[in-house]
């Protein structure tokens, strides 16, 4: 149901003529005129042969005003669009386009789909047969390059007849707009994520820890030792005596997916940018989350709040987080990440699981996202998530040759150094930190999620 719900629309339109002359000399016609010329060449010792020149090309404009008669109007081809697949970045999606006619003879058809360089920088060109009356098909794949909704324009075509003298050309308005999804990271993977998620779930049923969680579980007698702040006043003006509430493991806990827009995010690691990484990171693991019963919520920002949805689940619910995704967009300006922890502490005050994908500014002072992270430790259990940078990492390990060298080499290892001091300040507040490579980022991630389902952590 959900990849039905995120196929694009098929848009079908009757085609019109392309331009005040929509009609020309096919290739063919042109060969044959230049084999009048062979006339010439006996012309020089007979001139009657120049005469035979002129009656074959006017037997040849003769058969392509014949074939240029029997072509059907643009008007008769009905041309269709049908999305096969879900646009995602990085995955080939699959498109079908149809064409109907309903002239009275066959038609050989060249169709040119006008895609933005967003989804394909080379504009597909198809090859068809339409026979009257039946639906004729043909479809083609591509790769879309960035994330986001991007437009995709009207179908040109041009056909000719069997004879192949004479094509027209025409253009079917098929004009939409298509959004393009974050990676979707491969089933298997997936399958092995979840069934790892079941196991989990099924030791604690077994265990039935106690006391972690936030869960209501049952009332019991006060013991000393007990939380005041557990005791329930209610049940122990009834009894006389003091009474405490007993929690369980929430069955279904928080996430949020907090992701940083801002210039850090900008970097291209191959084709993609970190803020892809971070989106396909952050939609693998809000499947997951679903899939597992916690509910999901995520929050994008730069500048200013830039998509927000609220904590919910289900199948519709993951459709407005991946369209969040989609939509979310790098900003060439530093994020404002204080801003970013006041809003998720307004939309969540309850102790949750954050997911924070941002990076470290290497600046003298403390980055302002450490002082939001650390912010926000007060109140939810942190998954601090930072991106390695392999080039820095491989110029620190390197041995200098040179004095230049040596210098570059010094710097790098103070920025990894730097970077290393404040995730251990972090570590140290009880948060838990990543650094980890973008292309591994995502197993990285679900895998620290799962322990922190394992220990009952949230």
């Amino acid at each position: 149901m959900i990849a039905t719900a995120l196929t694009p629309g098929s848009p079908i339109a009757d085609a019109r003529p392309r331009g005040s002359i929509s009609f020309g000399f096919a290739p063919r016609a042109l060969w044959f005129f230049l084999a009048g010329v062979l006339f010439l060449l006996p012309a020089f010792f007979i001139r009657s042969f120049a005469w035979g020149m002129l009656a074959w090309d006017a037997a040849v404009l003769l058969l392509a005003a014949l074939d240029f008669l029997q072509l059907p109007a643009p008007a008769l081809l009905r041309v269709e669009r049908t999305w096969i697949t879900i646009p995602a970045q990085g995955v080939d999606a699959e498109v079908e386009i149809a064409l109907k006619q309903t002239g009275s003879i066959q038609l050989r058809c060249a169709l040119v789909d006008d895609l933005s360089p967003a989804l394909s920088v080379v504009p597909p060109e198809l090859h068809l047969i339409a026979y009257p009356a039946i639906r004729a098909t043909k479809r083609y794949q591509f790769q879309p390059k960035q994330r986001g909704d991007h437009a995709a324009g009207s179908l040109f075509v041009r056909y000719r007849s069997a004879i192949g003298l004479v094509e027209r050309w025409a253009v079917a308005d098929l004009a939409q707009t298509v959004r393009v999804y974050p990676y979707r990271h491969p089933g298997e993977d997936a399958e092995l994520f979840l069934a790892r998620m079941k196991q989990i779930e099924q030791q604690l049923r077994r265990q039935r820890i106690r006391g972690l969680g936030r869960d209501f579980e049952s009332l019991r007698d006060y013991r000393e030792g007990d939380d005041l702040r557990d005791v329930c006043w209610t049940a122990t003006a009834r009894r006389g005596s003091l009474v405490t509430k007993q929690y369980q493991v929430e069955k279904s806990q928080p996430v949020w997916l907090v992701m940083d827009a801002g210039r850090l995010l900008q970097a291209e690691v191959g084709n993609s940018t970190k803020l892809d990484y971070a989106a396909s990171t952050s939609l693998a693991l809000a499947r997951l989350a679903l899939a597992g019963g916690d509910r999901v919520g995520m929050l994008a920002y730069g500048q200013s709040i830039q998509q927000r949805v609220g904590l919910g689940r289900g199948s519709s619910h993951l459709r407005q987080l991946m369209d969040a995704l989609a939509l979310v967009a790098n900003e060439p300006s530093e994020a404002d990440h204080l801003r970013a922890t006041v809003t998720l502490n307004r939309m969540q005050p309850r102790r949750s699981l954050v997911l924070w994908i941002t990076d470290l500014a290497e600046t003298a002072m403390r980055p302002e996202v450490i002082d939001g992270a650390m912010q926000l430790m007060r109140r939810h259990l942190l998954l601090f998530v930072v991106m390695r940078q392999d080039e820095v990492a491989a110029l620190a390990a390197a041995k200098p040759t040179s004095a230049e060298e040596m210098y570059r080499h010094a710097a790098a290892q103070e920025l990894l150094h730097r970077r290393e001091t404040l995730l251990a300040q972090l570590r140290e507040r009880g948060a838990l930190t990543l650094e980890t490579t973008p292309r591994e980022m995502t197993t990285a991630v679900l895998n620290r999620y799962l322990e922190v389902k394992e220990k009952a952590m949230i």
